[in-house]
């Protein structure tokens, strides 16, 4: 007789990892090495070091890391400021990982010599902050917004030396009108062209965070706002006369037809295409 053999029960399949969600780029703005967007549920860092600071928040989740072998974490309302040359590693401190968003600045936008002040307190309990840094990001996802987050960058590195350098701080609206005047002529001859943060401030010989706050107090409103109004405004006109979205978009200083269909219906509250439609004569 021959041998029985017994069959072979398939094994159970394994159900696969999760795959991490990354983007990155390089952003048209002075100072920003990278943004990195990322989800990882497993992976965890080896020690390592990076040439530039890392400005870290979590959206979801958590991170738990080691700097200068102390741990740290890093819960929703922290800003996480690792500096540049310091080895640290990370992994996830929940089991559905974390979601997180980071910028890479160098040493133009935060100086070395606070590398130190940094190493000591890299995690920041600044719900201001986390709020400005989030909105940083959202500005630096969109080409043709620079301008703003120029703006939001330099208040950003200003309030981080403020918290590294406490005798810094100067976090409160000083008034110059003059200043704030000129910046807004500057503003109105660039409407198409535009024009930079650092390109302004070396116009008007000011530093660029005074220069946000200077405008920001005299006229109520960021210097992005007022640009994003001038071009707006000169979009209506020409849409009135009848031309495409497109051709209206380079006309009046947009990056592209979308970019200037998020701003016209952020100020308008309908797309260029709709208001075009709806346009009596």
């Amino acid at each position: 007789m021959a041998p029985q053999h017994s069959a072979k029960q398939p094994s159970a399949k394994q159900p696969s990892a999760p795959q991490p969600e990354v983007s990155a780029w390089r952003p048209r703005v002075s100072g920003v090495v990278e943004v990195f967007h990322a989800h990882f549920t497993e992976y965890a860092y080896p020690m390592h070091v990076h040439e530039a600071w890392t400005v870290l928040i979590v959206d979801d989740g958590a991170v738990r890391y080691d700097l200068e072998r102390h741990r740290h974490g890093t819960p929703l309302d922290t800003v996480s400021l690792l500096p540049p040359h310091v080895p640290h590693n990370g992994s996830p401190a929940t089991p559905r990982g974390f979601r997180k968003r980071v910028l890479y600045l160098d040493d133009t936008r935060i100086p070395d010599d606070l590398i130190g002040a940094a190493v000591d307190h890299p995690d920041l309990r600044d719900p201001v902050l986390r709020t400005r840094v989030g909105q940083l990001h959202a500005a630096l996802a969109h080409a043709g917004d620079e301008l703003e987050a120029e703006s939001r960058l330099t208040l950003i590195e200003e309030r981080l030396r403020g918290h590294l350098r406490p005798r810094d701080v100067a976090d409160v609206p000083r008034s110059d009108p003059a200043l704030a005047r000129r910046l807004r002529e500057l503003l109105d001859e660039h409407v198409v062209d535009g024009l930079t943060l650092d390109e302004a401030a070396a116009l008007v010989h000011a530093h660029p965070a005074h220069l946000v706050r200077a405008f920001s107090t005299a006229y109520g409103i960021a210097p992005h706002q007022y640009l994003n109004s001038r071009r707006v405004d000169r979009a209506r006109r020409l849409l009135l006369d009848g031309r495409p979205a497109g051709e209206v978009a380079s006309a009046t200083g947009f990056f592209d037809q979308s970019h200037l269909t998020r701003h016209f219906r952020k100020l308008v509250g309908v797309t260029p295409g709709h208001y075009s439609r709806t346009t009596r004569g």
